[in-house]
């Protein structure tokens, strides 16, 4: 089988039968568009008959490029689900790839804003302007749910529901329902009254709740570069990623004493070991507490 015909294969495999989400599917064809033009550079036309020596080449090709560690174990992540689907499909009884060893990483511990800072960034987007109300709508859902910015922009209005509670599509398309706190309910009310009907009116109809002043939806970097602008006029010395305010969101529930496992269902995590993370962030900051505070501390 050749290297193209099998990845086709497991692709339609990721995003029909298992369902998991575009970006995703995406993020395996470009690391597994990487692994077929390396096979083709180095020979090697049938994928069923290579061997762990060929994957350690590969991986070995991926370090001397100056790949990071991060990127290199993603990569080898991807080409190791390909080659069990072919083993699980049959079309092969070996699977290369089972004891090559990928790059251990460092523990990176999410970051998050204090609440001052958070504060901070939503009294940024304060005012009357049209584009600031739905800004400060989009950064009050974030934090006050936790939702991923692609969750976020990915918002019908119908995903509203009543008593203050919100319907989110989360990786995999699964779906989970969270609350939303009065602030954000607010933000998104005044939103919806006050700025999405003429931006609805000024392009084609659509159900999405976060809309641009053409009409259309929304879209992720949009939302990033709200988030940017808004932290430059708060001010903001501090490093931002898409997820700030969602770790945010589950380091404050934490430290108010959130059972790990209901910010687990909020975050929508699959496993609690990634939720655990943030106890971790908890942890520390209690220990920079401690040792400021008690006599004896140090």
């Amino acid at each position: 089988m050749t290297p193209e015909r099998a990845v086709a294969d497991y692709l339609r495999h990721v995003r029909v039968e298992r369902g998991l989400a575009e970006n995703t599917v995406s993020a395996y064809r470009r690391d597994l568009e990487v692994y077929r033009t390396h096979l083709d550079e180095v020979g090697k036309p049938d994928i069923v008959v290579l061997t762990p020596s060929d994957i350690a080449d590969f991986s070995r090709r991926l370090n001397e490029a100056g790949r990071s560690a991060a990127s290199v174990r993603r990569m080898l992540s991807s080409v190791r689900g390909l080659h069990r689907f072919l083993v699980d499909e049959r079309v092969t009884d070996a699977d290369p790839t089972a004891d090559v060893r990928v790059p251990k990483l460092a523990m990176r511990l999410p970051k998050a804003l204090t609440i001052d800072q958070v504060a901070a960034l939503l009294s940024a987007c304060e005012g009357d302007d049209p584009v600031r109300m739905r800004d400060r709508a989009l950064l009050e859902l974030l934090y006050a749910t936790g939702a991923r910015i692609t969750e976020a922009v990915s918002l019908d209005v119908d995903d509203l529901g009543e008593e203050r509670s919100l319907r989110l599509r989360g990786k995999g398309g699964k779906q989970r329902i969270v609350p939303v706190g009065r602030f954000a309910s607010t933000a998104v009310q005044d939103y919806l009254v006050r700025v999405r009907p003429a931006w609805s009116s000024a392009g084609l109809s659509t159900p999405a709740l976060f809309l641009g002043p053409r009409g259309a939806r929304m879209s992720r970097q949009s939302a990033w570069l709200s988030i940017r602008a808004a932290a430059k006029r708060a001010h903001l010395d501090v490093e931002l990623s898409p997820h700030t305010l969602r770790h945010s969101f589950a380091t404050h529930l934490l430290a108010g004493g959130a059972d790990v496992r209901v910010v687990q269902e909020l975050l929508g995590h699959a496993s609690v070991a990634t939720t655990q993370l943030y106890t971790l962030v908890t942890i520390d900051t209690l220990r920079d507490v401690y040792a400021a505070s008690h006599p004896r501390a140090r």
